[in-house]
């Protein structure tokens, strides 16, 4: 079960990064379904913005974004002069994960964004100073041009470290586990899983027989994104474990071995043959 392999993902406001969890040697989740979105319109301010406006047009629930946190966005961007559309992530139908603060992105979108929540959706009206200054990007930005972006937060998922990993779990050992268990060790009280829907976890494996942990992806800070859908997810225990939880919930999902790495094991995370896992999944956001 290798847990994390990044990859790049790049547009106009900047740089992100994505992750991707595997739940078995060789076989690699699949990144959400493209879909292309209608495209909100940008209200063109009467003036050319000398400073950073942010209105928002509707207004979000839940945990308000700030530095640290990765704001999952979708946006459009145009010439606050005339209108001109220079980027559209509905359009490209995939939303783009945004770190504050990291530096990865305009410094317009650094502070515009600070305080969205999900669900909520804010044009920022952007001087160039705070855009892309006396550089331009592309063939549609030219230096010295403001621009305004309609953006909505998708989700927010909260910074961690690998010191917020959970030390305090009271792990029984499985052996022969005949279907899969959950517990909910903290319920949640967020939206509850869709089929294909992305989903930002923590995940930690743990070998059913001794209850000993072999891998966690607390250990590289943020989050891992999971597609959750039957054919994307191995092993298919995890799926069915997954049914029914809700954002910000903890759950530890036992899975007999026949329904998990079977006669096989997983060599990957010293899991041997023919023995149950235990994930413990801590789920950050939806969408």
């Amino acid at each position: 079960m290798a847990l994390g392999a990044c990859g790049d993902e790049t547009d106009t406001a900047g740089t992100g990064d994505t992750t991707d969890v595997s739940l078995s040697a060789g076989s690699t989740t699949v990144p959400g379904t493209t879909t292309t979105l209608p495209t909100p319109e940008v209200s063109l301010p009467g003036e050319l913005p000398t400073e950073l406006v942010v209105t928002d047009i509707e207004v979000g629930a839940d945990r308000e974004a700030q530095e640290g946190d990765r704001v999952i966005v979708n946006y459009v961007g145009v010439l606050t002069e005339d209108g001109t559309e220079f980027d559209n992530s509905y359009e490209k139908g995939q939303p783009y994960p945004v770190t504050l603060g990291a530096g990865s992105v305009i410094q317009g979108w650094e502070e515009g964004l600070i305080g969205i929540q999900a669900g909520g959706i804010r044009q920022l009206d952007i001087p160039a100073e705070l855009g892309y200054g006396d550089q331009g990007s592309g063939e549609v930005i030219k230096p010295g041009d403001a621009i305004s972006f309609v953006i909505e937060a998708v989700a927010v998922v909260p910074a961690t470290t690998p010191e917020d990993e959970p030390t305090d779990l009271d792990i029984q050992p499985s052996s022969g586990a005949t279907e899969i268990l959950t517990e909910d060790v903290r319920p949640g009280e967020g939206s509850v899983i869709a089929e294909g829907q992305t989903l930002e976890v923590h995940l930690i494996a743990i070998r059913g027989d001794n209850a000993e942990t072999l891998d966690s992806t607390w250990a590289g800070g943020s989050p891992v994104v999971v597609q959750y859908a039957r054919e994307a997810m191995t092993p298919r225990g995890f799926y069915e474990g997954l049914a029914g939880m809700k954002v910000g919930g903890r759950r530890v999902i036992t899975i007999p071995a026949d329904q998990g790495f079977g006669e096989e094991g997983n060599a990957q995370i010293s899991l041997p043959p023919s023995t149950d896992l235990i994930l413990v999944v801590d789920l950050f956001a939806t969408y």
